[in-house]
């Protein structure tokens, strides 16, 4: 029993996954995989035929796509959903598949599976040949680091079998992916159904000379080179049990480590060696990658979670710009401009997409202008993080290269993406230190800084209010500035239209106005709708802690309609004016605003002078 678990060990690992179009019976071919090799137990198979008979396509023939089509949805509809994992072994390689869906609007399922995968099986429907979704998902593949590719043309027994039917899709398949940079590309006629050259060779195919599936993905070379890549180590854990042990504990992504080695933190740049290479079965003279290890390092270095252990010769990229290759997930459209929160193996920052530099046409691979990313798109983005990140460009080390994109308002994942490389001026430019700062411009004024945000609908009253305040504020000394969104699109934001990518940059641009001027010592007063809460949270978050205070100006849409003092909702009403908030485009009510107005009944004077005291409260001068 020993010596038998010693030798699975020693055999070698194949991920891989099976992707293309719907319907093109990825899930069928998985479960024939698994029939034909006697992975399948007794009372598995009852179960599976007890299934067929209920939710099969394959009239009395058994259903092999329920063994992966797991959920009850999938099995009503036909179709794959999730993501579907299985293992299972032969007598020369083990594997793990990953199942992924056909549906578009499923393809951040089929990224997911692709992300550490060596292979993938693009399916490919005789009957239909190179579909749109074809062309998405071996796209995806290459940006994602697969090299190796099957191009698996199935259901050819609706096809007579045909060779010439196999000779076009193979032909077609060649052009279009001939640029994509995959190792190798290996075609093979299948019928998944019946099992033709799957794992044994058809009958009806006299004229194929190429390997079976299983033979292939038996055979073909993809052990990892990652051990010999530089070292990393993403830090997930700082072990400190008592006094005398402080560890850094995580996977080595790449490269390997030794008692001895000197070793640098990423970010800090500061360096010792390993003293001791502790795992759960006693400690290690070496390491390599894909091993969880516990690091203890010489030293009394500072290293947290976040950081990357890595080789002094060969450091990765420590910047907070640069460029990558994003796949957008979401059907909220992704807007240069808004803050999201980016993930990395290792850390987690806001960030902010600055530039959307092109869109890729995936049945064309052409680049196209665009101003925004939908859902399934794919485009080459300048990105800006809040802090500093540590990375590798993602064509050398798939694990410290990647990132997703998170939405900080929902938690949902939104989009995933792949660094090229860091945009270096990010390291020529520095902030440069000045003597007279803000609090040296707030004493001689004072007065604390402040950004007093009014946010609302048009006509809630917003500028009316705002226009008061300022006036009992300038009676009592204070020093002010009152920007209103009516008068900034005459002069900074004259460029800038209504559409949603506008608005974000309409409100990023009045936020860096607000932090300059708040820096100046002034309380800044900012009118504006400002519809999209996301927005609101990035200027929040570019002032110092309790300097920003928003006041929601909360006026019903129909009262700001009957005030119309401009006469736009008459107008956007009647179609005149495309996206305004509150008729043609939305308006995201604050969640815990420090104040929120009712202006029913309710003069401006009365409301400016609520705001008044809650400035004098929060906002005392110092001494």
């Amino acid at each position: 029993m020993i010596e038998y678990l010693a030798a699975q060990e020693q055999k070698s690992l194949l991920r891989f996954l099976t992707c293309g179009s719907v319907d093109d019976g990825k899930s069928t071919l998985i479960g024939r995989l698994l029939y034909d090799t006697k992975l399948i137990f007794e009372d598995q198979l009852a179960a599976l035929e007890s299934d067929s008979a209920r939710h099969g396509t394959t009239g009395t023939d058994i259903d092999f796509a329920l063994l992966v089509d797991g959920l009850e949805s999938e099995r009503e509809q036909g179709i794959t959903i999730d993501v579907a994992y299985r293992f299972f072994a032969t007598a020369k390689r083990k594997f793990i598949v990953a199942d992924t869906p056909g549906h578009e609007e499923y393809t951040r399922n089929m990224a997911t599976g692709a992300s550490t995968a060596d292979l993938a099986v693009v399916l490919v429907d005789s009957r239909q040949g190179i579909l749109p979704q074809t062309r998405r998902h071996s796209y995806i593949a290459s940006l994602l680091g697969i090299r190796h590719i099957v191009v698996a043309i199935n259901k050819i027994d609706l096809m007579s079998y045909s060779e010439d039917v196999y000779d076009r899709i193979v032909a077609d398949y060649l052009e279009f992916a001939k640029d994509l940079g995959f190792e190798t590309i290996v075609p093979i006629p299948m019928s998944a159904r019946y099992g033709d050259n799957v794992t044994m060779r058809s009958e009806h195919m006299d004229w194929y000379k190429g390997p079976v599936l299983l033979e292939h993905l038996e055979t073909v070379p993809v052990e990892t080179d990652m051990a010999d890549k530089a070292f990393r180590m993403p830090v997930q854990l700082v072990s400190r049990p008592d006094l005398n042990f402080r560890g850094f504990a995580g996977q080595v992504a790449s490269g390997r480590v030794g008692v001895g080695d000197e070793v640098v933190v990423a970010k800090s740049g500061q360096a010792s060696k390993v003293s001791r290479i502790v795992t759960m079965d006693g400690d290690l003279e070496r390491a390599e990658a894909g091993q969880a290890v516990t690091l203890v390092l010489e030293d009394e270095i500072e290293v947290s979670r976040g950081n990357i252990l890595v080789a002094p010769e060969d450091r990765p990229a420590v910047a907070d710009q640069f460029q990558a290759r994003v796949i957008w997930f979401d059907a909220a459209p992704m807007i240069p401009g808004r803050s999201y929160l980016l993930r990395t193996e290792a850390d987690s920052t806001p960030a902010t997409i600055t530039a959307l530099k092109y869109q890729v046409d995936v049945n064309s691979f052409a680049h196209e202008a665009a101003k925004a990313l939908n859902m399934n798109e794919v485009g080459v983005c300048n990105l800006s993080t809040q802090s500093p990140i540590v990375f590798d460009p993602y064509g050398d080390n798939r694990v410290t290269g990647n990132f997703v994109i998170i939405d900080r308002l929902t938690n949902r994942t939104v989009g995933a993406g792949m660094i090229d490389f860091a945009l270096r001026r990010s390291q020529n430019v520095h902030w440069q230190a000045i003597e007279v700062n803000k609090q040296a411009h707030a004493a001689l004024k004072a007065q604390k800084p402040a950004v007093l945000w009014f946010t609302g609908l048009s006509g809630s009253g917003k500028s009316t209010i705002a226009n008061t305040l300022e006036k009992i504020l300038h009676a009592k000394g204070k020093h002010t500035y009152l920007l209103d969104g009516d008068n900034i699109r005459h002069g900074l934001n004259r460029d800038l239209g209504f559409t949603a990518e506008d608005r974000v940059e309409n409100i990023r641009r009045i936020a860096e106005v607000a932090k300059l001027m708040a820096d100046a010592g002034l309380i800044v007063l900012v009118s504006f709708i400002s519809p999209f809460r996301s927005e609101r949270r990035l200027a929040r978050e570019m002032m110092d802690d309790g300097e920003f205070v928003e006041v929601f100006v909360d006026t019903p849409l129909e009262v700001c309609a009957e005030r119309d003092p401009k006469g736009l909702y008459k107008k956007a009403m009647a179609g005149e004016i495309a996206n305004f908030t509150g008729i043609s485009s939305p308006y995201e009510v604050p969640e815990k605003p420090e104040m929120c107005l009712l202006t029913e009944n309710t003069q401006p004077v009365d409301l400016a002078s609520m705001i008044d005291d809650y400035l004098t409260a929060h906002f005392q001068n110092e001494d």
